[in-house]
């Protein structure tokens, strides 16, 4: 499933980062790599997503968060 799908409060595990190369090492660099858990805070009609990862909150644009698979909640 697509970061952008998550439900709101949810917390899920990154699975795969697809998006261009240059965009993938600025997420990895803000600590969203695979295997990395993070939690649903907010999704705007936009189709912005604010996630929180590692205490962190970050807005991702549609785009962005639609290159992003996650599975089912983390621990």
């Amino acid at each position: 499933m697509k970061l952008s799908e998550g439900e709101m409060g949810k917390a899920y595990q990154v699975e795969k980062v697809e998006v261009a190369a240059s965009i993938a090492r600025r997420l990895e660099a803000l600590g969203i790599n695979e295997g990395i858990p993070v939690q649903v805070m907010n999704r705007k009609r936009t189709g912005t997503v604010i996630i929180k990862v590692r205490g962190t909150w970050l807005a991702l644009g549609a785009g962005i968060a639609s290159g992003i698979q996650v599975k089912g909640a983390a621990v």
